[in-house]
């Protein structure tokens, strides 16, 4: 694999390139680091200009004139344009006068969709799009989209087997360019716990005026101790002190930065004993791993702590194939009040679900379908497949409609 993080080509570049040729602006949204700049210069030159809102002389006529910003400019880029939020009804203005395709190139780091007002005013007129860090399919070069291949009945089989200590460190540095061009963990996990530092004084302070500033690296910390569990927010913020609407409030501040991300949970209407509390997942299992100080040898003295880890990686690389699909996909997961449960459930446009469940372990018993065999019979002919994604090198089946695969298949 390489090494250079900005050698590794982008799955997102032909959704931006379609839909350039159809609609008026595209938005492109995802964390800090994630690589939108980089990408989005891919498209600078003659015809399109570039222009930056961490440049302060830029920020300052972006809010207080933007008019002029975009007066002369037929086509142009506007990298982290959440920082004048102003703008955004100047775009939708000169858009009504122009509807040509692919005027507006926009950039953010925070989710701007997630806002009423701006989703308001420019539907139908923008594309919003989301890049993540970086995939492991991208960084391995794979071929193909697991999700479409996995509702197509076509499972892939792992072209690259990662195992044992290889997968832990792969899940333990995550996907942040930055992240991956360096060797060493430990300065790996430095540069992460700085990243989340800076977001939570920088990013946030932006979004929203938040009472008890200081305690936000405290509550990130809390939450990132609950990954993988039900939002219990008065469990979360009773430590620092915040009650259960500040603290569902400051999650969602999170969430818009793309720091995690509330799974909501899967339900029919007719079934009164699901859970419906959403689950609390960390984006990127590398930025989890820093912010619990997570080491590779922990890792293998404490195998329930890799599970949690591991859950993170997997829904992080189902996310970033969900963004690149063919078909339109939402991870879910599954649980009732008799404690049975499936770690997510993904489903497509057309109510088909998948369900897959993430363990730690190199070899499987018939227990862990369990949850996968009664989720089944209640989705009935919605039910495609159950997968158990282990650590493991061989595609098992398991009775009708379930699996065993490696979780190397994620990058076939």
């Amino acid at each position: 694999m390489q090494n250079d993080a900005a050698l590794f080509p982008r799955r997102l570049v032909s959704r931006i390139e379609e839909a350039m040729t159809d609609t008026p602006a595209i938005l492109l949204v995802g964390p800090r680091q994630s690589g939108k700049t980089m990408l989005v210069r891919q498209f600078a030159g003659d015809n399109m200009r570039y222009i930056t809102l961490d440049d302060g002389f830029m920020l300052d006529i972006a809010q207080h004139d933007p008019a002029s910003l975009l007066r002369g400019n037929e086509n142009i880029i506007i990298d982290e344009v959440q920082r004048a939020p102003g703008l955004l009804l100047a775009i939708k203005k000169s858009i009504d006068e122009d509807r040509r395709p692919g005027r507006f190139l926009l950039t953010g780091s925070a989710n701007l969709m997630m806002l009423p007002t701006v989703a308001d005013s420019l539907a139908g007129r923008m594309e919003s799009l989301t890049l993540l860090p970086l995939s492991q399919s991208e960084m391995r070069q794979g071929g193909l989209n697991w999700l479409d291949c996995v509702f197509a009945g076509e499972p892939p089989e792992p072209r690259e087997l990662l195992l044992g200590d290889a997968l832990r460190e792969v899940v333990l540095r995550g996907g942040y360019p930055e992240a991956v061009a360096r060797l060493a963990l430990r300065r790996l996990q430095s540069w992460a716990r700085y990243y989340a530092e800076s977001i939570l004084k920088r990013d946030v302070r932006e979004l929203a005026s938040i009472e008890k500033l200081d305690q936000l690296p405290r509550f990130f910390q809390l939450l990132a101790e609950s990954a993988g569990q039900l939002c219990n927010y008065t469990q979360i913020g009773a430590p620092v002190g915040i009650n259960y609407k500040t603290a569902a409030r400051y999650t969602g501040f999170l969430e818009q930065v793309f720091l995690l991300k509330r799974v909501e949970a899967w339900s029919r209407n007719r079934m009164s004993r699901v859970i419906k509390t959403p689950k609390m997942q960390f984006m990127d299992s590398g930025l989890l791993a820093a912010q619990l100080a997570i080491t590779l040898a922990m890792l293998v003295a404490r195998p329930a702590r890799f599970g949690m880890l591991l859950e993170s990686f997997v829904y992080g690389e189902i996310l970033k194939h969900a963004n690149t699909a063919e078909g339109g996909y939402q991870v879910m997961f599954y649980r009732d009040h008799y404690q049975r449960e499936v770690d997510f459930v993904i489903e497509n446009a057309a109510g088909q679900v998948v369900g897959v469940e993430v363990k730690a372990a190199a070899s499987l018993s018939v227990k862990d379908f369990d949850g996968l065999k009664h989720f089944a019979q209640i989705a009935g002919d919605a039910f495609l497949q159950g997968i158990v994604l282990y650590d493991g090198d061989a595609m098992l089946p398991v009775g009708e409609k379930l699996l065993a695969m490696p979780v190397s298949s994620l990058w076939s």
